[in-house]
């Protein structure tokens, strides 16, 4: 049986396509595996559910780096690293479909 994969939103794609233009532009945001996820996403190339709960978890634990005081979150100008990152995963449209998804695996899981 093949493993469930899912379909990035056309939201996530173009957070993470503004992600990536930003992190080349102020040279800062995100890792390797951030990039590697933002151009998954850009690409609307399929999650697994191995994917989904690693987004669901980076969502978890960065949620704290919206309250950077350096740079500014939501900016084009003077984006922090913290933003910049936070739009590789897919922006908040991935947060939101990161969580979705995770609870339905989950109870798919309990069944």
């Amino acid at each position: 049986m093949a493993a469930e994969t899912f379909t990035p939103t056309h939201r996530m794609a173009a957070a993470a396509r503004r992600g990536l233009r930003l992190r080349e532009k102020f040279g800062r945001g995100g890792t390797e595996v951030g990039v590697r996820r933002a151009q998954q996403l850009a690409g609307r190339k399929p999650v697994t559910a191995e994917d989904v709960k690693s987004m669901h978890s980076f969502f978890a634990r960065h949620a704290v780096d919206k309250q950077a005081k350096a740079h500014e979150w939501d900016s084009d100008n003077d984006p922090s690293a913290g933003f910049i990152a936070w739009l590789l995963w897919g922006g908040d449209a991935g947060k939101e479909w990161a969580d979705r998804k995770a609870a339905a695996l989950g109870k798919s899981r309990e069944s």
